[in-house]
């Protein structure tokens, strides 16, 4: 992120107008708060770890090889020496794994003499070229981006309601537009391309937010669905060929940086009085497609979730 001076220009919902709010996203102070961040080891998540760390918070980064969060958390330090920044270990297409790190990072909060997390980072994604199942029996592609964010929020959410203003963020794409699901074949679709199911997965990803939102009603607890854009990561190069490697290969030289996305969600991690909205880009909250709207969707989904999961949340209640 830049050494100078940021500025977001936020737009406030207010008695169904918009009003013009300056919001500055460097030199911020958040001291006391803690953040988790999953696939924080490049692209849009060591971004956004950099930047909770700049402005004071206590970081908790997740990756899956340990010299790529080893390389991550010295590179966090050598920007940001007074930064406590430490990282951990999961195979988030494992549910087992998934299960073992909300255990770690109840620890990991536990030792720092907390009993509380303030944000919650749903960021990790992969994208798989062929139809692959995990130990669980979940399509590759929907266990990461979907179902591992959806377990992972459900087993911290106590930390997050003793939180004064617990927030889960979850990092979807403008690629979900154009897209439809059917909660009943998620996991058994009748073709599979990996493109498509890349879109799926973060349709899913708008929909966990949406029904989310709705059972935290009467909570401390915020939850929003971020649109990174289009970034320059390589997430689209691991696996793939032919084709589908060219696709991302164009789509990478129109990419923003990684710290564009990440400066969102600094934004949406402290700004108080945010508007009731579900999709946010560029510190903004835009509009959804009319599929990721949809409550009766978001709610099936939910229901084939917790089967895949083997959860019943005791912490929010079903809301008729």
């Amino acid at each position: 992120m830049d050494s100078a001076l940021v500025v977001g220009w936020v737009a406030l919902l207010h008695d169904d107008h918009y009003e013009r709010d300056f919001f500055v996203i460097d030199d911020l102070n958040l001291s006391g708060k803690t953040a988790v961040i999953t696939g924080a080891t490049s692209g849009i998540g060591c971004q956004a770890a950099l930047a909770l760390a700049r402005a004071g918070v206590e970081v908790i980064g997740v990756g899956r090889h340990p010299g790529r969060c080893q390389a991550a958390e010295q590179s966090i330090r050598e920007v940001v020496p007074e930064s406590r920044v430490r990282y951990l270990l999961a195979d988030l297409s494992r549910q087992a794994q998934v299960r073992e790190l909300a255990g770690k990072i109840r620890e990991a909060v536990s030792h720092s003499g907390s009993s509380r997390l303030d944000v919650l980072v749903n960021n990790a994604g992969v994208y798989s070229q062929k139809f692959v199942k995990t130990e669980d029996g979940v399509e590759l592609t929907l266990a990461v981006n979907h179902i591992a964010p959806f377990l992972l929020t459900n087993l911290l959410l106590p930390l997050l309601q003793d939180a004064p203003s617990g927030r889960v963020l979850t990092v979807s794409s403008g690629s979900h537009f154009r897209t439809w699901l059917d909660p009943a074949r998620l996991n058994d679709p009748l073709l599979y391309h990996g493109l498509w199911a890349y879109k799926v997965s973060k349709l899913a990803n708008i929909l966990f937010t949406l029904e989310l939102q709705r059972r935290l009603v009467g909570t401390s607890i915020r939850a929003f669905a971020v649109d990174p854009g289009l970034v320059n990561t390589e997430m689209g190069f691991k696996g793939t060929s032919g084709l589908t490697h060219w696709v991302w290969s164009h789509r990478r030289t129109s990419g923003v940086s990684p710290d564009q996305p990440a400066r969102t969600i600094l934004f949406l991690s402290a700004k108080e009085g945010l508007p009731e909205a579900l999709y946010w880009h560029d510190c903004l909250p835009v509009p959804a497609s009319r599929q990721a709207q949809r409550p009766d969707l978001a709610r099936r989904l939910w229901e084939a979730s917790e089967a895949m999961c083997g959860i019943v949340n005791p912490y929010i209640k079903e809301r008729s």
